[in-house]
């Protein structure tokens, strides 16, 4: 089974994820956490151009190129072995976030990035997609903080330094792909404590895969 976590920044997917491992595997699940962008050698290189502030500059269509080339690698490398040997993949982001951060935000035509799926996947989807919602204020609230307390690492910064109207995009646009396809997003209301989403995330997740 192939699992992807999407949201704004700052929506936690991380934390669920690291969460959610652990009930997977106390069921006998077989699973990998994987990232994107960042999950194989060349696609940490690639990270680091995306998500470094200094390239404030970068062109949007760099910046769509830059994230297609990263999924490419990741689906070679990391997600399609993995499912072939059974396992179950929980992915912190994938070609949904493309859609939305290029498409509805920066505005790139979306039969044009649905052009570039088909080639980079092969049909490739995720059978579940849970998108963790909350207030754009909130969640880049959360975001700062987790930036500002790193120490020693370059900060990962170029996106939480958008506009708020940008971001508001980025939840909107979630929300529309949520409306579109029911039958595989599921919206998780992301403000709570995070015992509690992970409880209601276990729940659907296991409902799923067992």
């Amino acid at each position: 089974m192939f699992i992807s976590f999407e949201g704004i920044e700052g929506s936690g997917k991380t934390t669920q994820i690291k969460l959610l491992i652990p009930v997977l595997q106390a069921k006998g699940c077989e699973c990998i956490a994987t990232r994107e962008p960042g999950a194989t050698k060349i696609g940490h290189k690639i990270r680091a151009i995306l998500l470094d502030a200094a390239h404030a500059t970068m062109l949007p269509l760099t910046e769509l190129l830059l994230y297609e080339a990263d999924r490419a690698q990741h689906v070679h490398e990391v997600i399609k072995p993995a499912l072939a040997a059974n396992k179950v993949v929980v992915s912190d982001r994938f070609f949904d976030a493309t859609t939305v951060y290029q498409g509805y935000a920066r505005g790139f035509d979306l039969k044009l990035i649905q052009q570039i799926h088909r080639i980079v996947l092969g049909g490739l989807r995720p059978d579940l997609t849970l998108i963790l919602d909350l207030p754009v204020h909130a969640g880049l609230e959360r975001a700062w903080q987790r930036i500002n307390s790193q120490s020693g690492n370059l900060p990962e910064d170029r996106f939480e330094k958008e506009a708020l109207a940008f971001h508001e995009k980025v939840r909107q646009g979630y929300l529309t792909l949520a409306r579109s396809e029911p039958e595989r997003f599921r919206v998780i209301d992301a403000s709570g404590d995070p015992q509690i989403i992970h409880k209601e995330i276990a729940e659907i997740v296991l409902s799923n895969t067992i």
